[in-house]
């Protein structure tokens, strides 16, 4: 389709996304794949944003979340570097050393096999390094000829009646009709919409590390609960993998300051022997956590997207799925309502997209805060309580398919680009 000239008018451009991180240039790309003209700003080049020092984790990818790009035309870039998760094995120790389940009641296995009737053969998902994923994207948007703008920062946005007006840092300004904020959880475009947000710090930070194995990983990521906080093994191509474990934010700054002979002996005590040797491969990075909710997705010309929207705890690894859906959701929204001739930068049609992602945002959020407040202690009856809960469910066929197609991103109400489908 083409956008309708009285979108352009002003200075070319139908939506100003700030952003262009995975959920921005993803959205960015769905825009254009429509029709729209998109323009993307973010205080980082894409250079930059791709070197290996700039964001050390890789990100479990739902097998829907990844339809979307492969309709989005990143397949060839992305399906080298995209590790199957075949099997997911969830144990809770006493004691550090990564498990099988073997040695404990308490364990939960999901594998891919018992839900390849209803998946298409799809994995439980995907195993992607961030900095892989933003080179194909940043690539995927230049041969596309959409518009970046960086190094640009936002320095303040207005939203008129007709138009989002938004200012640069260097005296720039841009108009058109909708703004979208996916700058993360600072978010300029948020804070300048007036749009509060709420949460709380963990008091906790994410160490990351990639490392290389001697025994084949086999596809199968570990989230094994320790006393001292989660700890996972998610596997990456060429037989590494990415741990993440949580630490409290003193251990965590003190782990990324130890010498490689320490941090490693560390990591040893949580990993355990069962895959071979290991060897830290890359620096150390730690990220804080927390939670934080925007307290509206959407107002007047204006729209929230991925950490902009919701920032939530990595410990089962949806944050960037949510992301990804909702620039899924908010692409149809305004791709269906130009096609109706629409003002799709008008609260009325922003609020199917709000509707849209508000109870799948809440509930997953609400349902990260308990799983983190479940795991994160050593307390002797929670132990018991949540052990006997994954041995449950673990006995429960229906009970593993729901939660394997509800990770897999494929339940309710799917946008297209989700199922596979071009908007």
């Amino acid at each position: 389709m083409t956008a309708s000239p009285a979108l352009s008018e002003r200075n070319g451009y139908d939506v100003i996304i700030a952003g262009a991180g995975i959920a921005g240039a993803t959205l960015a790309l769905a825009l254009h794949q429509a029709g729209l003209k998109p323009v993307l700003i973010d205080p980082v080049v894409f250079d930059a944003q791709v070197a290996p020092a700039f964001d050390g984790r890789a990100s479990a990818i739902a097998y829907a979340a990844f339809r979307q790009w492969r309709q989005l035309g990143l397949a060839v870039d992305l399906e080298p570097h995209a590790q199957r998760i075949e099997q997911i094995l969830v144990t809770d120790g006493a004691t550090p050393g990564a498990a099988t389940g073997a040695a404990t009641p308490f364990f939960l296995r999901f594998d891919s096999a018992e839900i390849a009737d209803s998946s298409d053969g799809e994995p439980l998902g995907y195993l992607l390094e961030n900095r892989h994923t933003r080179a194909a994207l940043a690539r995927a948007v230049l041969e596309a000829g959409i518009e970046v703008l960086a190094p640009a920062r936002v320095a303040g946005a207005a939203f008129e009646p007709r138009e989002a007006r938004v200012t640069l840092e260097d005296g720039r300004v841009l108009t058109a009709p909708l703004a979208v904020g996916a700058e993360g959880r600072g978010s300029v475009i948020r804070r300048e919409a007036g749009i509060g947000a709420i949460g709380w710090d963990y008091k906790q930070t994410g160490v990351v590390a990639t490392v290389r194995m001697e025994t084949p990983h086999e596809g199968v990521a570990h989230e094994y609960f320790l006393p001292s906080g989660p700890f996972a093994i998610l596997p990456l191509t060429d037989n590494r993998a990415s741990l993440v474990w949580t630490e409290s934010t003193a251990r965590g700054a003190a782990l990324k300051a130890a010498r490689p002979e320490i941090f490693h002996a560390h990591l040893m005590r949580r990993f355990g022997d069962f895959l071979g040797g290991v060897s830290v491969e890359g620096p150390v990075f730690t990220y804080p956590l927390s939670l934080q909710l925007a307290e509206r997705l959407v107002g007047p010309r204006v729209a929230l997207l991925g950490d902009a929207a919701h920032g939530v705890h990595p410990i089962a690894g949806q944050g960037l799925n949510l992301g990804l859906k909702g620039a899924a959701a908010l692409a149809e929204t305004i791709v269906e309502a130009v096609r109706l001739g629409e003002d799709f930068g008008s609260e009325v049609v922003l609020e199917r997209y709000a509707a849209w992602r508000r109870f799948d945002t809440v509930s997953l959020s609400a349902g990260m805060d308990a799983f983190v407040r479940l795991f994160s202690n050593d307390h002797p009856t929670l132990r018991l309580a949540r052990g006997i809960g994954m041995a449950a469910v673990n006995r429960i066929g229906p009970a593993r398919r729901f939660f394997m197609t509800e990770a897999g991103g494929a339940m309710g109400d799917l946008p297209r680009l989700l199922r596979g489908e071009a908007i």
